[in-house]
Order: C-alpha cells, then sequence, then structure tokens
C-alpha cells in the first residue's frame, strides 16, 4: 500500500510560476504588503469570508498565522501561497491547498482570496492553473474540491475555467461573514482535461 503513503516533503514548498503570476510561501517580510492589501480590500472580501478576528492585520497575528502554515505544511495537511504579479512581484491575493486527506482519498481542497485592486484580471484562474499540477504531481493528490456560495458567480466561473466540474451543493457548510452558508461543490480529477 505505498501508494498511499503520505508525502514527505523534505524542504517547504518553492515557487510555483504561472502565466503572469508566481506563487510562494507567505514570509514574515510580506507583512506590510498583505496588511495593506486586506485592508484595502475588507470591503470587497467580507462577504466571501470567515469573520476576522479583531487583531487579523497585526504583525502578531500574521507571525501566527505563519506558524501555523508551517506546522500545516509540515505534517502535510495545508500549503498556503501568496500569488504575486509576475513581473514586479506586486502581492495580489492568496491560494490555499487544505484539508489534504491520504490514505485511500489522497485529496484537497482549495480556498482563494484576491485583493480588491486586483480582482477579475485573470491572476487567480492563473494561479489556479498553475497550482492545479503541482497539487497532482509533487504532491501526488487525486482529487482536488472547491466551495463556494451560489452568489459567488465570479468564483464559480472561474473554478469551471480551471476544468472543476460541479458535483453538488451543501446547505449550511461553512460560516463566512457570522453566518451558516450554503456553497456548491466542485471537484477536478487527476486525469480530467485540462480547463
Amino acid at each position: 500500500m505505498a501508494f498511499f503513503r503520505t508525502v514527505s516533503l523534505a524542504e517547504p514548498a518553492g515557487t510555483i510560476e504561472g502565466k503572469g503570476v508566481v506563487l510562494r510561501p507567505p514570509q514574515m517580510s510580506d507583512f506590510e504588503e498583505w496588511a495593506v492589501l486586506r485592508e484595502q480590500s475588507r470591503e470587497f472580501l467580507t462577504p466571501w469570508e470567515p469573520t476576522w478576528p479583531m487583531d487579523d492585520l497585526t504583525r502578531g497575528a500574521f507571525r501566527r498565522r505563519l506558524k501555523r502554515y508551517a506546522e500545516d505544511q509540515r505534517s502535510d495537511q495545508s500549503y498556503a501561497f501568496f500569488i504575486f504579479r509576475s513581473p514586479d512581484r506586486v502581492l495580489v491575493g492568496g491560494l490555499t491547498l487544505a484539508n489534504v486527506r491520504r490514505g485511500v482519498a489522497q485529496a484537497g481542497s482549495i480556498g482563494y482570496w484576491m485583493g480588491a485592486p486586483f480582482a477579475r484580471r485573470g491572476f487567480m484562474t492563473a494561479a489556479v492553473r498553475a497550482l492545479v499540477p503541482y497539487a497532482f504531481s509533487a504532491l501526488r493528490l487525486h482529487r482536488l474540491e472547491a466551495a463556494c456560495i451560489p452568489t459567488n458567480a465570479p468564483s464559480m466561473r472561474l473554478l469551471e475555467s480551471c476544468g472543476f466540474t460541479r458535483e453538488g451543493y451543501a446547505r449550511q457548510y461553512l460560516c463566512i461573514n457570522g453566518l451558516w452558508q450554503d456553497h456548491l461543490l466542485f471537484a477536478r480529477l487527476k486525469d480530467d482535461p485540462p480547463g
């Protein structure tokens, strides 16, 4: 049953190059740019995210976030990336492959956020398209999953354009913006045609 073993990564995930974007794990040196972009995008992101803690944009909270990201990656549970625009390395958003399940599942769930100034410009599509081969080859997953609120038409279009198929509807699936919200469920399999 060696096929179902946990992947052991000796080194942290490196950078992933995509069309016009670079994905890399967050670093402490990203704090200022991240905090400014998140604050600037708060109103834009609030309807689609869990409620932000009061100290969310503080240096201490960011440090704790990085520690959790590193622990999750070491234990093969989650892989967090910041998305940077290629030419000038400006931070535009974030993408996480989380809830990695090994054994007979070999699956993980993606979640993402985009800074308001960079929305609907193709950066997230490029980032997801860059992450997919990494997840299927380097991490040896068989299935990628994603969920979005039914009113989030841009996210649905993004997932479908990246080769994800709508598979179902989950009632009160996640607590978003303080409310248990229904979600549409999407998935992409390793052998599915590219999006």
